[in-house]
C-alpha cells in the first residue's frame, strides 16, 4: 500500500523499530526521577526519536520533521510547510511510567493541515493501527492490513454508550459534554491511554472520546488519521470542524471524537 510515493509498509517497519528501542528500556527494572535529563523515560523518547528520524531522513529526505522532540522550530520556519512528518516518538508518559503497557509511537504525515496519513504502535501489546487517506483505517497483523470501522454506527442512533473516560477523573466540562451527548442513554466508561483512546473508537470499541483537557498536536495527528479514515470526525469543540496542524500555537483545542 501506497500513499503517493509513501511505502505505508515501510512506515510501519519505522515504527516497530521505535518501539524495539523503547521497549529495550521498558523491560529493565527502571525507576524516574523528576528533572533527570537521563531518566529511562527520556532515553526511551530519544532513542525512538532518533530511530524514526534517521530512517525517515533515509527514505524521504524532502520532507520536513517536527516532533515533540524538536518542537523548538519557530513557526517562521515551518508556516512554509506543506507536506511533514509530525511525530510523537513516545505517547503515554504515565503508562510508561506504571509500565501499563498502553503507550505509543505515533507516525503521522501532514499536508495542509491535516492529517493524511497516521502510524499508531503500542509495542508493549503488540497493536499497530494504521490510517490512510484514500485507503481506510487498519490494524497490521501478521504482516497483514486488516480493515477497520466499516460497521460503525454513530452515537446518536445507540441507546447504549461506551464513553472513553475516567469515571474518577472527570473534569467538570467534561462531565457536562457527556450530560449532553448521553441524555436518556445508558452510559458505560472505558479507560486507555495515550492514543489508543481514539483506536477504540475507530474500531468500534467506543462511541466517543471527548477530550477537554490541554493535548498537544503531536500527541493527536496520527490518531486522527486512524479515526478519520475509519469513518470518525474528530471535531473542535470551538470551530465544529476538524483538527488542524502546523499553527502558530501547537496546542490543540478541546475536540471529541466520534
Amino acid at each position: 500500500m501506497n500513499y503517493g510515493s509513501i511505502d505505508i509498509a515501510l512506515l510501519v517497519q519505522i515504527a516497530h523499530l521505535a518501539g524495539d528501542a523503547i521497549m529495550e528500556i521498558y523491560n529493565t527494572e527502571f525507576s524516574v526521577e523528576p528533572k533527570d535529563d537521563e531518566s529511562p523515560l527520556t532515553l526511551a523518547d530519544k532513542r525512538a526519536n532518533d530511530v524514526i528520524q534517521s530512517k525517515l531522513f533515509e527514505h524521504y529526505p524532502d520532507i520536513p520533521y517536527l516532533s515533540e522532540e524538536g518542537k523548538s522550530i519557530a513557526y517562521d520556519v515551518r508556516k512554509s510547510w506543506t507536506k511533514f512528518w509530525l511525530i510523537d516518538p513516545l505517547d503515554g508518559t504515565k503508562e510508561f511510567v506504571k509500565k501499563n503497557g498502553e503507550f505509543t509511537v505515533n507516525i503521522s504525515l501532514i499536508e495542509d493541515g491535516q492529517p493524511v496519513l497516521g502510524i499508531v504502535f503500542a509495542p508493549a501489546l503488540k497493536k499497530t493501527y494504521v490510517g490512510v487517506n484514500g485507503f481506510g483505517a487498519f490494524r497490521f497483523e501478521n504482516n497483514t492490513f486488516i480493515p477497520i470501522g466499516q460497521n460503525n454506527i454513530h452515537h446518536s442512533q445507540k441507546s447504549e454508550l461506551t464513553i472513553v473516560a475516567s469515571r474518577s477523573h472527570l473534569s467538570d466540562e467534561t462531565k457536562d459534554y457527556i450530560d449532553i451527548v448521553s441524555k436518556d442513554k445508558q452510559i458505560e466508561f472505558v479507560s486507555s491511554g495515550s492514543s489508543l483512546k481514539f483506536c477504540l473508537v475507530a474500531e468500534g470499541a467506543a462511541d466517543i472520546y471527548p477530550r477537554l483537557a490541554p493535548t498537544m498536536e503531536w500527541d493527536t495527528a496520527a490518531a486522527q488519521a486512524v479515526a478519520e479514515n475509519a469513518g470518525r470526525k474528530v471535531i473542535n469543540l470551538n470551530t465544529g470542524m476538524s483538527l488542524t496542524y502546523n499553527k502558530p500555537n501547537l496546542l490543540n483545542p478541546y475536540f471529541v471524537v466520534e
